[in-house]
């Protein structure tokens, strides 16, 4: 019987907004449900009733109702959802107009700044009315290259409040990376700071700028906020203006809401790009409203006195996940800088002065703060924080242990995994179940995901392909210049026309929870038989010689063999010892095919701005293979490290 790190008190359950859903589904339909499990085979069976609970126990405000909930689930792609509604997203996102804060920013070299929902609203009330006035209208573009801070919540509220769509990178993205991706849908305003920080170090962005909006001839404006320097010098920008000269004077301004109809398209997400031009992937106001809302306030447990922190860019969509948060009335932080800035502890500061509740980070940082012997339930006041979030990559087993012992022993601990695709969640936190050593809780709500072995065949207790089984509203409305929906189906619909394949390996298991084994399509094949990377990462990250790794599949003598490339801590080497103590720690662990051929050290793993190894780009220059899009990368120099590697000819 597997024991739990973590469970909730009876007092956390009975406040819980789970349950208090529960208890809604039972007297709305009837039921008697008492656990999540209940809950969620419903969920799955009756989708049209759940989603309906959902939309009801959100209060999504509409101008108009809906005419029914899904027009045909054996579609999908291509179910209607809350078809006949009106709405607007920034409309729900403001529904508070009062003087609790909603926004916090802090940065690496400047003092805080707070923002109440009253000052949001104004705010956003102002920009609506100069984009209104330089003819941004529904359906426009309207972009961001900012780092994460009030302006850019702004932007983004006052262009989906008249129904234009909004689209953003991060200021680390390098100018083919950005044309790539802006250069593809053709926005009419761009957002940009003058710059940004990080680790001590401030960077410009109005070069890269100046260099992007001559490839841009969408560009009508260009609204830079001053962030690094006082008196920004924007001379050399054409068609350039300041943010507070752009921002209307007035004020007491209602925001003249624009009402779209649920499958409207609000945010242009991308693909990684590294492997090429990156896919532009349409989410509608409606399906990402009804999926965000129910992961905060159902799976997250967000309530308005929570102060809600993610770790992120404006090019993740844990931007767009987390910005959602103010849907609830939350107080969200935003931070722009290193989490290692000043010293590894920097963002548990942050937890202690802010007394932040939900902590989101990467599965990276939790095992980086691991190996740097960080203990910041010791060194820092963490009694307000009551759970700790996660995803990225997988959360190794040992990154669990790590939380419940020099973190906090009362935190749910909740790793969750989907992504940008479905701009949320596939598995996630379950605020009144147990946390078991190496599992994410539980599938999500509304969410059919299954398990396929290599027939195709729904299976549990085994690892095999991640599938979704039945239409869900946060799915792509379409992919952008893809007008016959070749690129969308070939994406996710090609092995199994009708269901969603997502590319990641994945275990149902006896808990009802999951294990998330890595990206599918970067699968290893030595000797025919499909291993996946996490395995093996899982043994190596134990290692404390061992500061990063990545693992990729040569091809070798007509089959392939499996590399492990690991980046050293300071000070130690790859001797024959920890070569076979590596190798006998995989063997014993993953199993004997997981072992590598080769071990090499290497200086540097290579990572995408958003903080995935990148072992497809690896594989293709270990075998002289182009990678094409660099841009996507955070150190794209790094790839050089594993060109004409001696060890990889014999």
């Amino acid at each position: 019987m597997k024991e739990p790190l973590w469970q909730p008190s009876a007092e956390r359950i009975r406040n819980a907004n789970m349950t208090r859903f529960i208890e809604f589904v039972n007297q709305k339909h009837g039921k008697r449900f008492r656990t999540y499990g209940e809950l969620y085979q419903w969920s799955i069976k009756e989708i049209s009733d759940f989603w309906e609970s959902v939309w009801e126990f959100g209060e999504i405000r509409a101008l108009r109702g809906y005419d029914i909930v899904v027009d045909d689930l054996s579609k999908m792609p291509g179910a209607r959802w809350f078809f006949g509604t009106r709405l607007n997203f920034a409309e729900n996102l403001l529904r508070y107009r009062d003087e609790h804060i909603a926004l916090i920013f802090k940065s690496e070299a400047q003092g805080t700044i707070r923002m109440t929902y009253a000052e949001l609203y104004d705010n956003v009330a102002r920009l609506a009315k100069s984009l209104r006035d330089l003819g941004v209208a529904k359906g426009g573009r309207v972009v961001g290259f900012m780092p994460n801070m009030t302006e850019t919540i702004v932007a983004m509220l006052a262009a989906t409040s008249i129904g234009a769509i909004w689209s953003s990178c991060s200021p680390d993205f390098g100018i083919k990376g950005v044309l790539d991706r802006f250069g593809q849908i053709g926005p009419k305003v761009l957002f940009t700071t003058d710059g940004y920080f990080f680790k001590g170090k401030k960077f410009d962005s109005l070069e890269r700028i100046s260099s992007i909006i001559k490839e841009l001839s969408s560009i009508q404006k260009v609204v830079v906020v001053s962030y690094t320097e006082e008196k920004t010098k924007i001379d050399h920008i054409p068609n350039s203006i300041l943010y507070e000269d752009f921002i209307s004077k007035q004020t007491g301004l209602e925001i003249e809401i624009e009402q779209v109809p649920f499958d409207h398209p609000l945010y242009v997400m991308y693909s990684s790009g590294t492997t090429g031009l990156p896919k532009c992937m349409v989410h509608s106001v409606g399906g990402t409203l009804i999926q965000h809302l129910k992961e905060l306030k159902l799976h997250t447990d967000l309530k308005r006195q929570d102060i809600i922190f993610y770790y992120t860019t404006c090019g993740w969509m844990m931007w767009n996940w987390l910005v959602s948060s103010l849907a609830l009335g939350a107080t969200l932080v935003l931070y722009d800088g290193s989490p290692f800035h000043p010293d590894p502890g920097a963002l548990w500061k942050m937890v202690e002065d802010e007394r932040i509740t939900i902590f989101g980070t990467s599965a990276r940082y939790i095992a980086a703060i691991e190996s740097e012997g960080l203990r910041p339930g010791k060194d820092y006041d963490l009694r307000n924080l009551r759970a700790i979030l996660s995803t990225g990559s997988p959360l190794v087993l040992e990154s669990f242990y790590y939380v419940y012992k020099d973190i906090k022993q009362d935190v749910q601990l909740s790793s969750i995994s989907g992504g940008t695709d479905i701009i949320g969640c596939f598995v996630l936190g379950n605020p009144i179940g147990p946390v078991y050593p190496g599992e994410i809780q539980c599938r999500g709500l509304g969410m059919k995901v299954e398990s396929f072995d290599d027939n195709g065949e729904s299976v549990t207790g085994q690892k095999g392909e991640l599938v979704c089984t039945a239409p869900f509203p946060s799915m792509p409305i379409y992919f952008w210049n893809d007008p016959d929906n070749k690129k969308y189906l070939k994406a996710y619909f090609e092995k199994y026309p009708g269901i969603w394949t997502h590319g990641d390996f994945i275990e149902i298991t006896d808990t009802g929870g999951a294990i998330i084994y890595g990206r599918s399509d970067a699968t290893l094949n030595p000797g025919g038989v499909r291993i996946g990377t996490a395995e093996i990462y899982r043994q190596v990250e134990t290692f404390r010689e061992v500061s990063d790794s990545i693992v990729v599949g040569q091809k070798w003598n007509d089959d392939e063999r499996i590399i492990l490339f690991v980046k050293l801590a300071d000070g130690e080497e790859l001797t024959q010892e920890l070569q076979n103590k590596i190798r006998k720690s995989i063997r014993e662990n993953a199993s004997p095919r997981h072992v590598p051929a080769k071990i090499i050290v290497v200086n540097d793993i290579p990572y995408t701005i958003n903080m995935k190894k990148v072992e497809l780009a690896v594989r293709n220059v270990i075998h002289g293979e182009p990678v094409l899009n660099k841009d996507a990368l955070a150190n794209p120099e790094a790839l050089d490290l594993y060109k004409n590697i001696p060890e990889l000819k014999t």
